[in-house]
């Protein structure tokens, strides 16, 4: 489960490249609901959220044009996608961010 996960597709139509990529999250899922049933949450000072695939960070990023960068340096990126109902199965502490 790391970002080697990724499956990249490159297509070139009408002279432009464009990429896409693919993941199988079904593995991330199961340990997040895994570690979520063994309530393996972490501490009320350090919370163990969720275990996002890279594509959902990806697609994040690309929705709402920003960069990985700008995600992984802002918090309320990371909330928003924690929180977003379509994320729901990657949670591992139920709790709102």
């Amino acid at each position: 489960m790391g970002a080697l996960d990724l499956d990249a597709k490159f297509v070139e139509q009408d002279g432009k490249l464009f990429i896409g990529a693919s993941q199988d999250c079904v593995p991330i899922a199961e340990f997040a609901k895994a570690q979520q049933s063994a309530g393996y949450h972490g501490s009320s000072e350090m919370r163990h959220a969720a275990k996002i695939p890279n594509v959902i960070i990806e697609a994040y990023c690309n929705d709402n044009k920003v960069s990985f960068a700008d995600v992984m340096n802002n918090p309320e990126h990371i909330r928003r996608i924690c929180n977003d109902p379509k994320n729901a199965a990657f949670r591992i502490w139920p709790g709102r961010l």
